[in-house]
Parts: C-alpha cells; structure tokens; sequence
C-alpha cells in the first residue's frame, strides 16, 4: 500500500511511503482487538476502592437497647451494617485489576487497529513537523491545513517533540504520542491517525 507524503501545509510532497503489507495490511483481527483494549483499560484501574467493615468502624460495643419487648429484632452493637454508622457488608477492597495479554496478542491487535485505520482511508503520513516554539494557533493551523481540524486526531512522532506537545496539549480532540508509545487503545478512539514520516519505520520495525 502507498499513501503520499503530506507536509504541515497538507500539500503533496511529490514523495510517497510504501507501507508493510504485514502491519498495515492484514485482515483485522476483531477479537484480539477486544482482549488488548479490554487488558489496557482494566490495567489503567488503581484497585484502591475501600470501605469500612464492621470490625473497622469506631462506635461504641455498649448495648443501646433492651433484648425484649421492642417489637424488633435484637441489636447488640451499632456497628452493625443496618444501623446509620455502621459498617458496611461486603464493602469493596482493594486489589490488582491488571490483565495479562501475551505479547504475540499485543503485537497482532496493533497491526489489526493499524490496518483497520489504513483500509479506512484514515491514515494520513506527513513530514516531520517542526516547531520553534510552543503555540497552539500554529498547531491549529495544521490541523486545519490537514482538514482534521473536526476530527479526534492521534499524532505519531518518532520522538519526543516538546514543542509539538506543549502546542497540542490543550486541544480537546488531539493527543500526541511517540511511536514507542502507541498503543492499540489510542489507535481505536482516534478518528484520524496522521504518523510522521520516519515513525513509520519504527513501527514497522517494532511490529514485524
């Protein structure tokens, strides 16, 4: 598959990248997709959820009311999980939510949400964008001049670009990440995918 070449004007270059058939050309594996963003989130979860049990709750052990001749049913302490203040019956605890995918299934669903996005005519590859300075109106006008200005956009550097980042960090419906740190999550909820022309190779190195 060939896509031409873009720069930060959203003009043809005259130069076009040749993309790996094995990463950007399978058929779409849609159930290990599912495994790798279900593992992705679940591991996102910190597990610190924690309410207090009946043992863990400070009030007074001292019987409040007489054994007989309320109507109701016998209470010896108030911290029992029916009374306001009391415990909590089987509260939430804390503990690990991190899923494990092995790493043939990891490797499969980035190229299947690559793929997928390169079949769907929303994969756009363009120069390296330089900056010299932070400033979000020039990044909006490469946003505008790519016509994705409307679009969720995910942008791939083969580096860390601090400029770029510091200019598109504040814009809702853009995120930017290394090629190194491209996930099949952030490939999914992206709209747009728009890779630098030498993230490419990297991710086509890292996936083959």
């Amino acid at each position: 598959m060939k896509l031409d070449i873009l720069n930060s004007k959203g003009e043809k270059t005259g130069r076009s990248i040749e993309l790996a058939e094995e990463v950007f050309g399978i058929k779409p594996n849609d159930h290990v997709v599912y495994l790798a963003v279900k593992a992705y989130l679940a591991n996102q979860r910190q597990g610190t959820h924690k309410t207090k049990e009946r043992r863990e709750v400070w009030r007074t052990t001292k019987k409040f009311k007489k054994q007989k001749g309320t109507g109701g049913a016998r209470a010896g302490s108030l911290k029992n999980p029916m009374f306001k203040g009391g415990g909590r019956a089987f509260g939430p605890r804390p503990h690990d939510y991190d899923l494990k995918v092995n790493k043939k299934v990891k490797l499969l669903a980035r190229r299947s949400a690559l793929s997928s996005k390169a079949m769907g005519g929303n994969l756009i590859i363009v120069e390296e964008i330089k900056m010299d300075q932070p400033r979000t109106k020039d990044f909006v006008a490469v946003l505008k001049n790519l016509q994705i200005d409307n679009n969720k956009a995910l942008f791939v550097t083969s580096e860390a670009n601090t400029n770029l980042y510091l200019s598109g960090r504040n814009l809702q419906n853009t995120r930017l990440v290394r090629a190194q740190d491209l996930n099949t999550y952030d490939i999914l909820r992206s709209q747009k995918l728009v890779l630098s022309e030498q993230s490419v190779d990297l991710i086509t190195k890292s996936l083959k």
